[in-house]
């Protein structure tokens, strides 16, 4: 295994996960809904959601096709340069944005998002490519630690910038922390291996090729209800932090630079709760682990509802990280558990795509019907712990291979 390989690897992931943690979780979400749209009648979340909704549907739909196509026609680390290049140049361009550009801002944040959630598909795919598999789930998480320093680093950089009311210094900031820190990926990653197949050849190999892997993954029971309880129970983890800092500003009152604080801690929390439950998931089973988890985020759902003060919703925030490291940690055992084996670069590709594509119904979900109710928040949250109850109760049909071997064994 190439050490400089790996950490120029996790490098890129440091450097674009400024992007969740100051545009779509806190800062741009609020400004996008509050000052863009205007957010007291529910239009803002309306608008939010068919943004998230838009670029997730391009990025699942396309994500197989241009995957294909980057893999077999020699072009992986180009494209992940033109799509890292896309999302910087429209976050620059929120400079731009005034109120009431609705549709200008609608186009740039959706092509941003574009670029963003583009941009993992390729550089999520290096990663059998540098580390052997054996090594790849440390490898993975060593990326998952520096990611969170580079959401904390891009959080405290932004701080006192939006705590002055300089918004186009933050986005440009944002730009210049992803770009800056993105080039040693760029430069130091292999290059890409020469073409196997013309681009067209690569592309209907790609769609052939995806055709067949829904097939292999519908013919296998357990692995099918897994996925089918993980995209109900993801969407309501990413609906959560897509729709958090906006609730938070629109309902409870929070300040911008309390949003950024509010969301750094739940980093560090979340974080932490990864680490917490690494051993209980090897003891108990991450079926058990990611049960506890989803009756936990179901509970805060329901009970932000009735939520009215700061210190009580950072509370609540505090407890969803630590389940959110959990979970996502957890689930992504199980599934690597339920994969035959042979299958799991193409298995997780598709479980990568399972995720992009739930993104897709939440966020449409909550705006609609913050908007039908004329900006009720509470009510649209509500919806979100339906996601979680439904995937609690379906996780529940899926066996787990780690809880089997227990029960056999004397």
């Amino acid at each position: 295994m190439n050490r400089k390989h790996v950490t120029v690897w996790a490098m890129y992931d440091f450097a674009n996960s400024v992007y969740p943690a100051v545009i779509t979780a806190t800062v741009f979400s609020v400004y996008f809904t509050s000052d863009i749209v205007g957010n007291t009648s529910g239009l803002g979340d309306l608008w939010w959601g068919r943004v998230l909704a838009l670029s997730m549907f391009f990025v699942a739909l396309s994500s197989p096709l241009l995957g294909a196509i980057a893999d077999n026609a020699g072009l992986r680390k180009r494209m992940l340069i033109l799509y890292t290049a896309i999302c910087i140049i429209c976050v620059s361009l929120f400079t731009t944005l005034e109120p009431g550009m609705i549709l200008w801002a609608f186009g740039l944040a959706v092509l941003a998002n574009i670029g963003y959630e583009g941009a993992l598909v390729y550089y999520n795919a290096y990663l059998p490519d540098i580390a052997p598999l054996e090594r790849q789930g440390l490898v993975s998480g060593i990326g998952f630690g520096v990611g969170y320093a580079g959401s904390a680093a891009g959080l405290l950089i932004a701080i006192p910038l939006v705590s002055r009311g300089l918004f186009d210094l933050t986005w440009l900031s944002v730009a210049m922390f992803f770009a800056l820190f993105s080039l040693p990926c760029f430069l130091g990653l292999p290059k890409d291996k020469v073409g196997t197949l013309p681009v067209w050849k690569a592309a209907t190999d790609g769609v052939v090729g995806f055709k067949n892997l829904v097939g292999d993954v519908w013919g296998h029971r357990q692995l099918r209800r897994f996925l089918l309880a993980f995209f109900l129970y993801i969407d309501g983890v990413n609906t959560t932090i897509y729709f958090a800092g906006i609730f938070a500003e629109t309902t409870l009152g929070f300040e911008r630079q309390e949003l950024l604080y509010l969301f750094l801690v739940v980093q560090i929390f979340a974080l932490a709760g990864s680490f917490a439950l690494a051993k209980p998931t090897d003891i108990w089973g991450p079926k058990r682990v990611i049960t506890i988890t989803l009756v936990l985020w179901t509970t805060i759902s329901g009970a932000v509802y009735f939520v009215h003060t700061k210190q009580v919703f950072f509370l609540v925030g505090v407890l969803a990280g630590a389940g959110l490291g959990g979970v996502q940690a957890a689930s992504r055992a199980l599934m690597a558990s339920l994969i035959p084996k042979g299958k799991e670069a193409e298995m997780f590709g598709f479980y990568a795509f399972c995720g992009k594509s739930s993104s897709v119904i939440g966020p449409i979900v909550f705006g609609e019907i913050s908007y039908a109710l004329a900006g009720n928040q509470r009510v649209a949250v509500l919806s979100v712990a339906t996601f979680f109850l439904l995937g609690l109760l379906l996780i529940q049909r899926v066996r787990d291979p780690k809880q089997e071997r227990d029960q056999a064994s004397p």
